[in-house]
């Protein structure tokens, strides 16, 4: 970390912090399989006493259990399988019923807008949940330049995500595949209502 990182990162709230770590969490949770160092990580996490917290709690006690070879053979029935998977973690499909549609134009310009790109090794449609979930924390720590304000991300968060990630996030409580997935659904539909009611009482 240089001096000029170190200067951002002691400007950044505690809170603000703790949001973009647990966007980041379950952007690398959804993006693949966990590994067996990030299974552990997630075994060792404690929550608290709130909705978040039990949620939380709970997917600690489901990773304790979970092996990595049965966390990928779930992730692939959920988000790849056959042709496709059980679930299609994507905006443009939750919002308009197909994929490469309205929703993944309108990121593509925010994205454009705001300094981001896909990454070269990635192919998937960027409005994927995963990739969201990365784009919101980075936006909150400044990893695309300097730290969004409270308004810039509500903007963000209601435009792109607000929209259909609290649905896809129960669908993926209530999968018929999922097994540590289902309390990362939880964690998700739990964080996005919070996320949600902060903004609609914020003035930003």
């Amino acid at each position: 970390m240089t001096a000029a990182d170190a200067a951002l990162d002691r400007t950044i709230a505690e809170e603000d912090r703790f949001r973009a770590d647990l966007y980041n969490f379950l952007g690398l949770l959804l993006a693949a399989p966990p590994d067996e160092g990030l299974l552990a990580q997630t075994a060792s996490l404690s929550g608290g006493d709130s909705e978040l917290g039990r949620a939380i709690d709970t997917l600690a006690r489901v990773a304790k259990v979970s092996r990595p070879k049965k966390v990928e053979g779930e992730f692939g029935r959920l988000f790849i399988g056959l042709g496709r998977g059980e679930l299609l973690p994507y905006a443009s499909y939750y919002l308009t019923g197909f994929l490469n549609e309205k929703p993944l134009a309108a990121l593509r310009r925010d994205m454009v807008a705001r300094g981001m790109v896909r990454a070269e090794d990635k192919f998937e449609p960027e409005d994927g949940i995963a990739s969201l979930m990365e784009m919101m924390g980075a936006m909150i720590v400044g990893r695309f330049g300097k730290p969004a304000d409270l308004a810039t991300q509500k903007d963000f968060f209601n435009k792109h995500i607000r929209p259909w990630a609290g649905h896809f996030f129960t669908d993926l409580e209530g999968a018929k595949n999922s097994v540590f997935y289902a309390p990362v659904g939880t964690v998700g539909r739990v964080f996005m209502e919070i996320e949600a009611e902060a903004f609609r009482m914020s003035a930003g």
